[in-house]
């Protein structure tokens, strides 16, 4: 059975109907995918032209209404933005939802702008695929370096990597009170590890934890290891906020 996939962002003009298209285009065969907007308007005709220049079929792309998919079951709800991550917690129950953050290519109104768009989705779509192989019945593919240096690159995204290894197992609002940030940051953080296989996630209750990937390769975990163990002042100001949190989801739910 193919997983269902809903992308959600404001217009459902460019950002989310360009990754409709590009999922369908490289996994139709694995995903059942749609998008839609909060404030659906009308397809950006740039976004329909850089597709075709791509060679990725826009047949059937229209602006639709969150409305139109309430009563339906999805195994993943995908926003492309911050708006449309705060209006969409509640939005399908039971599915997992995860929050992507990429600028509106149609505030630039740029044919370069939205080429850039098409090529960072392709990525990013390009690692989900690969994270959601085992659950499509696909055999998981090598750890490419590359992909997982790149990940690991940035600061607050391998320092909550790190904290969730020495906490075993963390949720949102945990890593948003250890970091200071907000949590919409720290979803799209968490999104990037999950794609990129370093992080599975638990539902307890109206929690969603993080942890490690046990199946991580070797070398993965010897690198998170190592870096750990040479660097612990990453999470020295992290884990004191975080062991000061009061009512701490762990200490409410079994």
């Amino acid at each position: 059975m193919k997983r269902k996939v809903l992308f959600i962002c404001t217009a459902n003009s460019a950002r989310s109907l360009m990754a409709e298209a590009l999922l369908r285009h490289m996994a139709g065969d694995q995903f059942e995918v749609a998008s839609a907007g909060t404030q659906p308007a009308g397809p950006h005709p740039l976004a329909l032209q850089v597709l075709t220049e791509a060679g990725i079929s826009t047949e059937g792309l229209r602006s639709k209404a969150l409305v139109e998919f309430q009563n339906e079951r999805w195994d993943y709800v995908i926003t492309l933005c911050e708006k449309a991550a705060r209006e969409c917690v509640a939005f399908s129950q039971g599915a997992q939802q995860i929050a992507w953050d990429f600028p509106d290519p149609a505030a630039s109104n740029r044919h370069a702008t939205f080429v850039l768009t098409l090529k960072e989705l392709k990525e990013r779509i390009g690692l989900f695929t690969l994270v959601h192989q085992k659950e499509t019945g696909m055999k998981p593919k090598t750890y490419d370096p590359v992909t997982i240096f790149k990940v690991l690159g940035d600061e607050l995204r391998l320092a909550a990597l790190l904290l969730i290894r020495d906490q075993n197992k963390l949720c949102v609002c945990e890593l948003t009170e250890a970091f200071g940030v907000a949590q919409p940051k720290i979803s799209r953080h968490l999104a990037t590890l999950r794609d990129a296989g370093l992080v599975e996630t638990e539902r307890r209750g109206q929690w969603v934890y993080y942890y490690l990937n046990p199946r991580l390769p070797a070398w993965v975990s010897r690198v998170l290891d190592e870096t750990a163990q040479s660097n612990p002042v990453l999470i020295e100001t992290p884990l004191v906020r975080l062991q000061a949190m009061a009512e701490r989801p762990a200490a409410l739910c079994p």
